[in-house]
C-alpha cells in the first residue's frame, strides 16, 4: 500500500513537470496564432493516444447516450479551457498562466456540487472562495493592467479545465476507459481548431514545428503520467502534489523565458496553494476523524 502510493506521487510530480514542460514549448512557439498552437499539440497527442490504445488492446467504448452527452461535455469544455490556457500563456508570464489553470480542482468542487449532486460542505466553500481571492492577486483586475484580459482567459481556462475533470470523473464512474477519453478529447479539439488553422494559418520555422512537438509529446506523457498516478492512490491522497508545477514553470520560466513573476502573483500563489494544502489536510485527516465519530 506504502509503495502503490509512493508510485503514485512519482507519477504525478512526473506529471506535473510534462505539463510545465508542455507550457514552456507553448510559450516558446512564439507568435503563432491560438488555434494553430492547440491544433497541433492535439494532433500530435491524438497520434499518440490511438498508438496507445492499439498496444493495450482498449476497445473503443462509451456506453449509454448519457455517456455520451458528457464525454461531449468534457470534450468541449477540455477545449475550452485550452484555448483559454494556451492564450495566456502566450501573453503572460508561464508560472501565473499556469497557476490559473490549477484553479480547475476548485471548479471541479463546484461544478461537481452542481451537476454531480455531491454535498459541498462550508469548508469545500470557503477554500473555494480563499481560491478565487488568490488568483485576483495573480490576474490584478484593473483597466491600466495590460494583461488583465490573458488572465481572465487564463482563468477561464481554469474553469473548462475544472468541468472537464468532473465529466472524467463521472466517465470513469461510468466505465469507460482513459484512453478512450484521451482519444477522443484530443480528436474532438483536433477538429474544433481545424477551422480557425485553416483561416488563421501562418507559416512556422522549424523552431516552432518543434515547439509544437514538444508540446504534444509532453502533454500526451503528463495525461498518461497523471491517468497512471490515479490509478495507484486516491485522488484526495495525492492531488496536492500537482501544485509541484508551479515550482517546474516557474524554474523554466526564469532559465528559458527569462520571465520573474512579481510580489502579488507570489501572494496568490501561496494563497492557492495553501487552500489546496488544506483542502488535502481536511479530506485525508479531519473529515476521516469525523466520518469515525459518527
Amino acid at each position: 500500500m506504502v509503495k502503490s502510493k509512493y508510485k503514485a506521487v512519482f507519477y504525478i510530480v512526473l506529471s506535473a513537470f510534462c505539463f510545465a514542460l508542455m507550457g514552456l514549448f507553448v510559450s516558446a512557439s512564439g507568435d503563432l496564432p491560438t488555434m494553430q498552437k492547440v491544433f497541433f499539440r492535439n494532433f500530435f497527442a491524438l497520434f499518440i493516444a490511438i498508438v496507445s490504445l492499439k498496444k493495450s488492446g482498449t476497445k473503443f467504448e462509451i456506453g449509454d447516450k448519457k455517456n455520451h452527452a458528457v464525454l461531449f461535455v468534457r470534450a468541449f469544455g477540455g477545449t475550452i479551457g485550452m484555448v483559454g490556457n494556451f492564450y495566456a500563456l502566450g501573453k503572460m508570464n508561464l508560472s501565473d498562466a499556469l497557476m490559473l489553470n490549477k484553479m480547475s480542482p476548485f471548479f471541479v468542487i463546484v461544478f461537481s456540487f452542481i451537476f454531480l449532486k455531491e454535498k459541498l460542505t462550508p469548508f469545500q466553500a470557503l477554500t473555494v472562495a480563499g481560491a478565487f481571492i488568490g488568483s485576483l492577486f495573480i490576474i490584478k483586475p484593473s483597466f491600466s493592467n495590460v494583461e488583465l484580459f490573458p488572465a481572465i482567459c487564463g482563468f477561464l481556462g481554469g474553469m473548462g479545465a475544472g468541468l472537464a475533470y468532473t465529466c472524467v470523473r463521472y466517465l470513469g464512474q461510468h466505465g469507460v476507459k482513459g484512453p478512450v477519453i484521451v482519444a477522443y478529447f484530443s480528436a474532438f479539439s483536433s477538429l474544433f481548431a481545424l477551422p480557425f488553422l485553416i483561416i488563421q494559418y501562418k507559416p512556422m520555422t522549424l523552431v516552432q514545428f518543434l515547439m509544437l512537438l514538444g508540446a504534444g509529446i509532453s502533454a500526451a506523457g503528463g495525461q498518461f503520467s497523471i491517468t497512471a498516478a490515479y490509478s495507484h492512490a486516491p485522488a484526495k491522497e495525492i492531488s496536492v502534489y500537482d501544485y509541484s508545477q508551479l515550482i517546474f514553470s516557474t524554474i523554466l520560466g526564469v532559465i528559458f523565458l527569462n520571465q520573474f513573476p512579481d510580489k502579488w502573483s507570489f501572494v496568490g500563489y501561496v494563497i492557492i496553494i495553501t487552500m489546496a494544502v488544506l483542502v488535502f489536510v481536511y479530506n485525508n485527516f479531519l473529515h476521516v476523524e469525523n466520518e469515525k465519530k459518527q
